[in-house]
């Protein structure tokens, strides 16, 4: 069944003839790509979804902390430049259009007219060079170090005057490219600390009307949002419920239309499948991984052979199957198999084998002392929930079978992210994140130099360095030679998994709980980040 989309339709002729041109073919025939054929059905106007935070957000400053709970409130708020469709091509939010020099050295963005934040005040072209200037290098360096300097000739044209050709820069303008803030209410400010941060204005399709920690956030519809007819939905409620069987309740009961990224146990799941009103759904999720990542500057964890014997002690096929209910697969790659055109089997492999996982730690100078314990380990697990929990208590319990005295540190997220990502006060934690189709940002934050930025989350912990890692980064960053960064994207992973100053665990894939009311959230692909502007209600 088809649903109707006006995100594109509405737009101005020349609007939709640039964004042909950036989409190619994708878009000819009159449909948006993704959206299967037969009777579009009406969507229904008005009414409230109600949505599970899980676990609570602990900013909705994206701009500075880009976790997955923190962007799926905040992409509803905040429009982007452009989003990716489902053949990759840009589709138009704040800009209508890009067109490049001949040199490829000039990009110039036409913006959007007529666009208001939600206190009134008019968007324009100060918003953008002051965002890309002043906010984007906290959290997307990647693209900001190559853009030489941003113009405003009008206010509603950008030009960025780039410092060499990078064609890839047009994937970046969509889903992984920063937000926009108001210059207006961040200018002249302490941006970390800006009281805007945890009450945002933006320029979506939803309104932030409130924040009660510990129980809900309040989105109201935005009724000057400059697409004709949207938003569909009146409200959206997210309701914090951090326990798992709770979040089951509230989907069984109709209390919660909506939960994302595996809201509820893997047997709660399969259970809720059976029924008639709920769906389990995986579509539109980005490739995901999950990691150990080990700090480097510790003197146990620090030895390559305790790394190497901590490999060898998991058993990942297992922990898939166990703990993560069969959504998962193995992963011996830094690069999940989701992002097809870069992954690859060719490296270093650790084979579950508990016993060269016992010589290895002895060899590194740490057998078995009086009550069979070898050395003390604590894992922080990332407390995103049971699964991650779980997770951890899995590996805690491979490691104490080859003689680690291992234990779990349980922390807040608060706390969790402060001590991993400011203080590095820790000595392995286990984490995950999304892919894009371009591993380059994943690669540059994860193991290149451009990952050394203290106090930023999701970029590097573990202290790790590789001089030849950085200089095959460099060539492939701007997207020209399509074949070097395949050859260098191999050598980088047969690198790391050498190194191991990461363990990849497993590819997760993700599910979202949602009432068979609720239309169009896996519409685009990154479901989550999606801004819920054509997601509607159908009549019970």
């Amino acid at each position: 069944m088809a649903f109707s989309n006006p995100v594109f339709t509405a737009l101005p002729d020349p609007g939709r003839r640039q964004m042909l041109r950036l989409g190619g073919a994708a878009l000819a025939g009159g449909m948006l790509p993704g959206l299967a054929a037969g009777e579009a059905e009406t969507p229904v106007r008005g009414g409230t979804l109600v949505a599970i935070a899980h676990p609570e957000p602990s900013t909705l400053a994206t701009h500075i902390n880009g976790a997955n709970p923190i962007s799926l409130v905040t992409s509803k708020i905040y429009d982007r430049l452009f989003t990716e469709g489902n053949d990759y091509e840009l589709l138009p939010r704040l800009a209508l259009s890009v067109d490049t020099s001949k040199d490829g050295l000039d990009w110039t963005i036409r913006l959007r007219k007529g666009v208001r934040w939600h206190d009134g005040h008019p968007f324009d072209s100060g918003d953008v060079k002051f965002s890309i200037d002043k906010i984007w290098p906290i959290y997307h360096s990647n693209v900001t170090n190559v853009i030489e300097k941003v113009t405003a000739p009008d206010a509603h044209t950008i030009v960025l005057r780039l410092k060499q050709k990078w064609p890839i820069l047009i994937r970046h303008l969509g889903v992984s490219a920063g937000q926009i803030l108001p210059q207006h209410l961040y200018e002249g400010t302490d941006i970390i600390t800006n009281p805007y941060n945890n009450k945002p204005v933006g320029t979506g399709p939803f309104r932030f009307k409130e924040w009660q920690r510990g129980s809900h956030i309040v989105l109201e519809r935005n009724p000057d949002y400059y697409m004709p007819g949207l938003p569909h939905l009146d409200r959206i409620v997210w309701k914090v419920i951090n326990d798992s069987a709770s979040r089951a309740a509230a989907l069984e009961t109709g209390a919660a239309h909506y939960a994302a990224r595996n809201p509820v146990t893997f047997s709660d799941a399969a259970r809720l499948r059976q029924r008639p009103d709920l769906v389990i759904d995986t579509k539109q999720y980005e490739p995901n991984s999950y990691w150990l990542e080990f700090n480097l500057r510790d003197p146990v964890i620090g030895k390559l052979a305790v790394r190497q014997a901590i490999a060898h002690a998991i058993d990942r096929a297992a922990l898939v199957k166990t703990v993560w209910g069969g959504y998962g697969a193995p992963l011996d790659a830094p690069v999940p198999s989701g992002v097809a055109e870069y992954f690859t089997k060719d490296v270093p492999k650790y084979p579950f084998d508990p016993k060269r996982a016992e010589q290895l730690l002895d060899q590194a100078g740490f057998p078995r002392k009086a009550g069979g314990w070898r050395f003390k380990l604590t894992h922080d697990f990332i407390p995103f929930g049971d699964d991650y929990r779980r997770t951890g208590e899995y590996v805690r319990q491979a490691l104490r079978r080859v003689g680690i005295d291992a234990s779990l540190g349980g922390k807040d997220l608060s706390t969790w992210t402060r001590d991993v990502f400011t203080n590095r006060n820790f000595q392995v934690i286990s984490t995950w994140g999304g892919w894009t189709r371009d591993p380059q940002n994943s690669l540059d934050i994860r193991f290149g130099a451009r990952g050394d930025k203290r106090g930023v989350p999701w970029y590097k912990v573990s202290g790790y360095t590789n001089k030849e890692i950085d200089a095959l980064l460099e060539p492939t960053r701007s997207g020209a030679d399509p074949a070097l960064r395949k050859t260098n994207y191999k050598r980088i992973q047969q690198i790391v998994q050498a190194e191991l100053p990461v363990l990849p665990l497993l590819e997760v894939y993700f599910f979202s709980v949602l009432g068979k009311r609720v239309r169009n959230v896996d519409e685009l692909p990154y479901q989550t980040r999606n801004n819920f502007a054509n997601v509607w209600l159908a009549k019970a």
